[in-house]
């Protein structure tokens, strides 16, 4: 049965607003006809005529609530948090109208930390400081010294929740160093590790528009009519001083910058299709009026073809001898399959119990099985939980000689899936001769990998899967030699733990094999 969203009709099931005089009540009391003024009236009007007022005006109440449509399902919230040590995100809990986040899972990639649950009493040490926090208290303690709450802390099932506007005043205590919240985007700043960025537009062309970023970006982009959007996951990318900043360009007026649950976003408004591609190291983003590419070139099936007999020899009494028909190749199609993160690398804390390398291995094995019942030889990168380099990743897939490269991301924002191919960068290496440059490996397949993108997403369509086709400069995709998709898997709905549901995990698994498997003709086999 495949997932969708849930939707839920605007009257609940088994109450109808069209009553006639038949229907009852739920008490079993004839019900009261309503009968609009421009209909006939008859017996049933005259009962209506006689109901007091203020029972006519309840009756109508309760018709209007019953027509309105009921809320859609709030997104869970999370706070990234940025660090020298480490970026990750953490699940967001409304507790008693305000945001709590788990005190434990924040200082845990931080360094080294220990909690005990005594109720009311909940004690927790980080490297060399204790905290101690009392169930229902906004009072702590910690390092000896008392510490105000704005609210409560909460000690459920033994874990210490604490107030996400209380971090910017109790973890600098913890860490010895300056803490900033960003509380209505959901992102906090460990240290100095923002990265700062400036906009322009080149002077000797207005359609050309220039970031340099401080440090390196890997954003997602994804383009509509009149826009261009940066989306930053995982860099503590922050606002200039104006959110909004205007170029002078009628090609490309002005961008805005926007923060919310744990991303940063950069919208650039333009009147042109933008393409965008990353030099220095990932430092600088330019964005150039996107050419019409020309269509791929199909490659011919390969079909036995006889081949055209010679004419017959003027001396038939010397015959040519017979060529040596090779002898057949046999052809093997191999897919690799990589889990992304693992190891020490944890990957997106997903909930306060799924971690992202965990996701990725199962949704990894489970792929396995759909190719392999589909008569493709599938191997997986890891595993395990191991913990593999990017370039190490490249050259294992490399080595394969694989006819299609398969990285699998979980992520518990949005719904459904996403599927990426590579943006390449900007790069002054060339290949030579048999070795392809490193950084733009992929460009000779890039046309490849774009339509396998394009058959799969047919495919999860085809199961009411939401899909979204994006191009990132996502590695290790670049690096690879052959046909290389990224599937990011996100739940079908608003939980997170959905991600873990083996029937999901088929859904979709089964989605991507089925359209890897109709593309044998055209990502070709390995010898």
């Amino acid at each position: 049965m495949p997932w969708i969203s849930g939707q839920r009709r605007n009257s609940p099931a088994g109450i109808s607003l069209s009553w006639n005089s038949r229907s009852r009540s739920s008490l079993g009391r004839e019900a009261t006809p309503f009968v609009s003024p421009a209909g006939k009236c008859g017996a049933g009007q005259k009962n209506w005529n006689r109901v007091p007022l203020g029972t006519k005006l309840c009756s109508l109440a309760i018709l209007l609530w019953l027509a309105l449509p009921l809320p859609a399902a709030v997104p869970e919230k999370h706070l990234a948090i940025y660090s020298t040590a480490a970026n990750y995100s953490l699940p967001i809990m409304p507790r008693e109208g305000r945001d709590y986040v788990g005190l434990l899972e924040l200082l845990d990639p931080l360094g080294t930390v220990s909690a005990k649950s005594d109720p009311p009493r909940w004690r927790i040490h980080y490297n060399n400081v204790l905290g101690e926090f009392f169930q229902g208290s906004s009072r702590a303690r910690i390092q000896g010294r008392d510490a105000d709450l704005p609210g409560k802390f909460i000690l459920e099932n033994g874990r210490g929740l604490v107030p996400v506007s209380s971090l910017a005043s109790i973890l600098p205590r913890f860490l010895g160093g300056p803490v900033t919240v960003h509380e209505d985007s959901g992102r906090l700043f460990i240290g100095s590790v923002a990265t700062h960025f400036t906009a322009s537009v080149s002077p000797d062309d207005a359609s050309r528009l220039v970031f340099h970023f401080t440090s390196p970006v890997n954003p997602s982009i994804a383009t509509e009519p009149g826009k261009l959007r940066m989306t930053f996951l995982h860099e503590p990318v922050t606002a200039p001083a104006s959110p909004t900043l205007t170029f002078g360009s009628k090609i490309i007026p002005s961008s805005t910058y926007s923060e919310s649950n744990g991303t940063a976003q950069i919208t650039v408004n333009t009147t042109i299709p933008l393409f965008a591609s990353f030099s220095n190291d990932g430092r600088t983003v330019t964005l150039t009026p996107a050419k019409s590419q020309p269509p791929a070139p199909t490659t011919p099936a390969i079909t036995n073809i006889p081949a055209a007999q010679p004419a017959p020899p003027a001396n038939p009494a010397a015959p040519q001898p017979a060529a040596t028909s090779p002898p057949p190749v046999v052809h093997r199609y191999l897919a690799v399959v990589d889990a992304s993160h693992g190891g020490n690398d944890r990957g997106e804390a997903l909930s306060a119990t799924l971690a992202e390398k965990d996701i990725t291995l199962a949704f990894a094995r489970k792929l396995r099985q759909e190719l392999e019942s589909r008569g493709i030889s599938t191997i997986l990168l890891r595993d395990s939980d191991a913990d593999l380099s990017l370039d190490d990743r490249a050259s294992s897939a490399n080595a394969s000689h694989a006819a299609i490269y398969i990285v699998l991301h979980a992520a518990s924002s949005g719904h459904g899936v996403r599927l990426y191919t590579a943006m390449l960068p900007y790069s002054s290496e060339e290949d030579r001769g048999p070795f392809r440059a490193w950084t733009t490996a992929q460009s000779s397949q890039i046309s490849l990998s774009q339509t396998a993108v394009a058959n799969v997403a047919g495919e999860l369509r085809k199961l009411e899967i939401p899909v979204r086709i994006l191009t990132a400069p996502l590695r290790p995709l670049n690096n690879i030699v052959t046909a290389a998709i990224a599937v990011e898997v996100a739940p079908p709905a608003s939980d997170a733990a959905q991600l873990a549901a083996p029937d999901y995990q088929q859904l979709v698994t089964g989605g991507v094999a089925n359209g890897i498997a109709a593309l044998r003709s055209q990502l070709g086999t390995t010898q």
